[in-house]
């Protein structure tokens, strides 16, 4: 979540005339995040979430993000359910972009979990993987190992010092993109469950946000994506994984649904793949982020770090032990 487009008063009035039987009475822009911009809506006395899309997500995929929203909250998964305008559907014109409001999931993200939140966090996953398996809806992941280089060349590494940063990551790339698993059992993941994508009430996982990088693939790299994103300690300036984490994370996805040996095999490769696409995506955002967004920059840095511990472990034990 961030803010890039401003929005007033009467932004708000228009918006009222889409939606009945709503009546917003105060915004306020929400500063987390990188892709879309978010406002805080409230009526009366209730609470949605506005999003208004910005340039990394493609118009055409848009319905894709509503009706899988829309259907998981149907079959009980706890996540925000787009709400449908006067005139039946999801997505709406504001500021000449594409916006739709949400409901409010009540909670919030932690700053920091336990072991016991990893474990709620892995059996919530499973629950939304089985869920989306009746769910007849399908999405590319236009951020994809096979989709990197692009990303990867459109970065300018300005100064002398990202030299061996860029001679680094192409290396890294090309050796992922050699060794990715062929075939895995796979389906539609939410693509991005950071800590801030993750709510808690009373210390009870509360649901999930954010789908704005769902898509089909592989189910372990949901997991691979929720190790980098989830399971690593900051101590000073260093990043360290913690594997106590990794193993309840795993735990509770497989209280669920059982993870393969194949699976479990490709774990260190699939997390060298997530840590590299967050941290090509990150040197991207730090270098073409305009200074006027209401925005929070995430530092690239902590990624090449992970990418390293990973480089340095092989078998799927190793990120148990």
């Amino acid at each position: 979540m961030a803010v890039y487009t401003k929005i007033n008063k009467k932004d708000i009035s228009f918006i009222n005339k889409k939606f009945e039987f709503l009546n917003f009475k105060s915004f306020k822009g929400i500063k987390q995040g990188i892709e879309n911009t978010n406002y805080l809506l409230k009526s009366k006395n209730k609470k949605f979430i506005l999003t208004i899309f910005e340039k990394r997500v493609k118009k055409k995929e848009i319905p894709f993000f509503m009706k899988l929203m829309d259907q998981l909250s149907d079959l009980n998964i706890a996540c925000p359910k787009p709400l449908r305008n006067r005139k039946g559907g999801f997505i709406f014109k504001l500021k000449g972009k594409s916006a739709c409001i949400v409901t409010f999931l009540k909670g919030k993200d932690k700053r920091k979990l336990n072991n016991r939140n990893c474990f709620d966090i892995g059996r919530m996953i499973a629950q939304m993987h089985l869920s989306t398996k009746k769910i007849n809806l399908y999405r590319k992941n236009s951020m994809g190992i096979k989709n990197l280089n692009p990303l990867l060349n459109s970065i300018k590494f300005k100064s002398k010092k990202f030299i061996n940063i860029e001679k680094f990551l192409k290396t890294n790339l090309r050796d992922i993109k050699k060794k990715w698993p062929k075939i895995l059992p796979n389906g539609i993941i939410h693509g991005d469950l950071f800590i801030d994508n993750i709510f808690f009430k009373n210390n009870k996982l509360s649901g999930l946000i954010d789908f704005y990088f769902a898509a089909n693939d592989y189910y372990m790299y949901e997991i691979a994506i929720c190790v980098n994103a989830l399971c690593f300690e900051k101590n000073k300036t260093k990043f360290i994984i913690n594997k106590k984490k990794v193993k309840n994370l795993i735990k509770g996805y497989e209280s669920i649904k059982k993870i393969s040996q194949k699976e479990k095999k490709s774990l260190n490769i699939l997390c060298r793949g997530a840590a590299i696409r967050y941290f090509l995506t990150r040197l991207y955002d730090y270098t073409n982020t305009p200074k006027t967004a209401l925005i929070k920059i995430k530092d690239p840095r902590e990624y090449y770090q992970k990418l390293v511990v990973h480089n340095n472990l092989k078998t799927y034990k190793d990120y148990l032990n």
